[in-house]
């Protein structure tokens, strides 16, 4: 382990989450200038074995994917193998089904695209069949006018661009990120991890919650305790509340299994599987919006080359990290903002500056970078947060870095 004395306050809120009993396992590393200053681990990886975290310990980051996801796409559209303006259905001709033939790329990106939810149950047997969830989103009508409004797309969000970018390329994201991203850089970093990887994955452990399906992804109790701009929900909930409605509201929303947010959430569905989010199928299939593998260092190594120039001229970053979208989010209810597939600062991505983009995961991981300040900082752990309250344990690492500056 290694942390520069500068920021030795990280280091600091990091060994105070466990001797609070706030975690099980987790680790934490900052790049700072291409230097990596922080690299910490700690705890237990498998609650069932004892089995100790160690350097190399990846975990599941659920939703950290996305911006893995949207840098592929951003790849290919340098290289002109594809125009984030165009229509999806220039490559995927089966997507103009059911009025969808102007929805670009970029609504998909920026969760505008009105396709947040599968609504057919996907069978467990379909689950590593990523072409066959896509043809069920190619026969679907979206649920708003495409660019009218933006919705978190959770799951959808990773099919849809991933069968855009198996279309151009022939190739599945996990393939091109090993192949362009991780093996070149040398990050510990999976969209769909082999085998040796997952026997070395850290089990994760259900945070306590209500009886119904995770809320958000990204929701934190400064969200909650934050002013919030009048929000719409997707079946006319949540106009204009005080922040403590709109807990309300998502708390309502949850235990409904057929609220919106519970179906885009939940379908396909995890928790089918024996272990959920542990089972192999998952860790192994990579899906590209919820898939990734990932240990602290890799993840952190990720933004570290994105700011750096490695992986997207700095041109294409700086585009792709200017804000499309910023407010009412139709599914998670608060704000929500995106550049082309990153999150911006905003209620959901609580962020100390404005120049931070990333994305974070169910339970409370995060991967985040500032080209301003040439920082990239990420964090995993097995011990998921209660996803009405949120995690606050990542959010005071982050805010620890800030303050070591």
């Amino acid at each position: 382990m290694h942390c520069d004395p500068r920021f030795s306050r990280v280091r600091e809120v990091f060994e105070r989450h466990f001797a609070d009993g706030e975690e099980l396992g987790a680790a934490v590393a900052v790049y700072l200038d291409g230097e990596l200053v922080v690299d910490l681990w700690d705890g237990i990886a498998d609650r069932h074995t004892g089995r100790r975290w160690e350097h190399d310990t990846p975990a599941f980051a659920y939703s950290c994917t996305k911006a893995v996801t949207a840098t592929v796409l951003l790849q290919l559209a340098e290289r002109g193998l594809v125009d984030v303006s165009a229509p999806i259905a220039d490559v995927w001709p089966e997507f103009a089904a059911r009025g969808k033939g102007e929805i670009t790329i970029e609504h998909v990106l920026t969760h505008q695209c009105g396709l947040p939810v599968i609504e057919e149950p996907v069978p467990v047997e379909e689950f590593e069949d990523h072409a066959a969830i896509a043809g069920r989103l190619a026969g679907q009508a979206p649920r708003w006018e495409p660019g009218s409004a933006h919705g978190y797309h959770a799951l959808t969000y990773g099919f849809l661009l991933g069968e855009v970018i198996r279309r151009v390329t022939g190739k599945s994201v996990g393939e091109l990120v090993a192949a362009e991203i991780a093996g070149p850089l040398d990050l510990e970093l999976w969209v769909g991890a082999p085998d040796d990887v997952i026997a070395r994955t850290a089990r994760l452990k259900a945070g306590e919650r209500p009886e119904a399906l995770e809320v958000t992804e990204t929701a934190t109790p400064q969200s909650v305790q934050a002013p919030v701009a009048p929000t719409t929900g997707e079946e006319g909930a949540a106009r204009g509340e005080r922040p403590e409605d709109l807990m309300a509201e998502m708390m309502k929303a949850a235990l409904d299994p057929q609220s919106p947010m519970n179906r885009a959430l939940g379908n396909p569905g995890m928790h089918l599987l024996e272990g959920g989010a542990n089972n192999p199928v998952i860790l192994r299939t990579g899906w590209p919006a919820a898939g990734v593998v990932t240990t602290a260092r890799g993840l952190a190594g990720f933004y570290r080359s994105l700011i750096a120039g490695d992986i997207l001229r700095p041109g294409t970053l700086g585009d792709a990290l200017r804000t499309r979208v910023n407010g009412p989010d139709r599914i998670l209810f608060l704000d929500t903002a995106f550049g082309l597939g990153y999150m911006r600062p905003s209620l959901t991505f609580p962020m100390p500056s404005e120049t931070a983009f990333g994305h974070s995961g169910m339970g409370g991981s995060i991967g985040l970078g500032d080209p301003e300040r040439g920082l990239a900082v990420a964090y995993v752990m097995n011990k998921m947060a209660n996803a009405l309250s949120g995690n606050l344990r990542g959010i005071r690492l982050v805010e620890a870095v800030y303050n070591s500056l």
